[in-house]
């Protein structure tokens, strides 16, 4: 999965992507960060299911309980098609996906 990542990736920033290279997901991860986007709510690729889009990671102060400390925030959107994901699965699946960028060490566990 790593290799055929890599390739697919590599063709793409070549701009050598060929139709059959973009068939057949059901999940799309787009990434604005590389050129400085902010935010941005991605829509659905038919015939897939969802999409995730990745906004630039910025440092932010965040509060802790006592203080003001800065954190690195990525913010990220999920869009899904409703017919095939219950709301609720969305939401428990960006809660995840948040929780362990925010401690990228539990992803070694």
């Amino acid at each position: 999965l790593a290799r055929e990542l890599m390739e697919i990736s590599g063709k793409a920033r070549e701009g050598k992507l060929a139709p059959g290279d973009m068939q057949g997901g059901c999940f799309t991860i787009s990434s604005l960060g590389g050129i400085g986007g902010t935010q941005f709510t991605p829509i659905v690729n038919v015939p897939e299911v969802a999409i995730l889009g990745v906004s630039r990671a910025q440092m932010k102060p965040v509060w802790n309980g006592s203080d003001f400390e800065p954190r690195l925030i990525m913010p990220f959107s999920l869009s899904y098609d409703h017919r095939v994901i219950d709301g609720a699965e969305g939401v428990r699946f960006t809660t995840y996906l948040g929780g362990l960028l925010s401690d990228i060490r539990r992803l070694l566990l």
